[in-house]
């Protein structure tokens, strides 16, 4: 029976049906601090499931805080790797759940988190290895949040390095890959074909630019759904900016283009429009 609890699992972490996603990360809480006032985070997740998210991503302790019916039919993703900004480390990763705590609390999903080139890699690549075993034992899809960060990382948004990493994580045995872009961002649909596992373009545009275009450049460059935390929490409307980035991810065309594209309006992609950005995605 077990194994069938995946594939169940899987597919609600797409309310269209379509294996895209958008998910809410709502874990900054332990690297950086408050994402909202205990007061407001009722009201907060009530407008993240009013906009369409497919899913949040807290850490366990958060999870029993929330009651049911604020979810709806949004998954419940639990992040299972923390680190603070105040450790002598921050890339510095460790397991503070497990699988089996996930699926007590009822989680579609759960996430790992792991920093290629930092210095305590290979503890990471451990933890995911040992995560994603659970996983299949339990039924659980998971989430492998692999970004190029460290000491050893001379350009994060190399595509040719975002493509080793990806394939780091499904070789490991994740289901989805989130990860930092390419840049220029029409590149990244060489990190996208050299992945074996659907890829989530983290964050957004680390200038500050229009996160739509940006979603709909990343869509284009055949990623499978965006991850946006601190853009979104931190708008005044969540519910509005969700919403319009729910009608990105989930108003594709097949081919991965926004519907009236085609492979030959290259000039006036939205990927072209940023492909002189050089700063890390937030």
């Amino acid at each position: 029976m077990l194994k069938t609890g995946k594939p169940l699992r899987w597919r609600r972490l797409s309310l269209a049906g379509d294996d895209r996603h958008l998910l809410i990360p709502l874990d900054h809480s332990v690297s950086d601090g408050p994402v909202a006032p205990p007061g407001q985070w009722e009201a907060l997740l009530r407008e993240l499931v009013a906009g369409g998210a497919d899913g949040v991503i807290v850490h366990k302790g958060r999870a029993r805080t929330l009651a049911p019916e604020l979810l709806g039919n949004c998954a419940l993703v639990v992040h299972l790797s923390a680190s603070t900004a105040c450790s002598a480390d921050v890339d510095a990763k460790v397991l503070v759940g497990d699988v089996e705590e996930a699926v007590t609390l009822g989680a579609d999903a759960v996430s790992v988190h792991v920093n290629i080139g930092s210095d305590t890699e290979g503890r990471q690549l451990a933890d995911l290895g040992a995560v994603a075993r659970s996983c299949d034992t339990w039924g659980m899809p998971l989430i492998a949040m692999v970004y190029p960060r460290g000491p050893r990382i001379e350009n994060p948004h190399d595509p040719a390095l975002l493509a080793h990493v990806v394939n780091v994580a499904a070789d490991l045995g994740a289901d989805m890959v989130k990860t930092t872009v390419a840049l220029p961002l029409d590149r990244m649909a060489e990190v996208v074909a050299h992945s074996p596992i659907p890829v989530l373009a983290a964050g957004g545009p680390p200038d500050g630019s229009d996160l739509i275009e940006y979603g709909t450049a990343v869509m284009a460059a055949g990623c499978r759904g965006l991850a946006v935390g601190r853009r979104v929490f931190s708008s005044p409307s969540p519910a509005s900016l969700v919403s319009r980035l729910a009608a990105v991810v989930h108003g594709t065309a097949g081919d991965g283009l926004p519907n009236g594209m085609s492979m030959t309006d290259t000039s006036s992609s939205p990927s072209s429009r940023y492909s002189t950005i050089v700063a890390g995605v937030a």
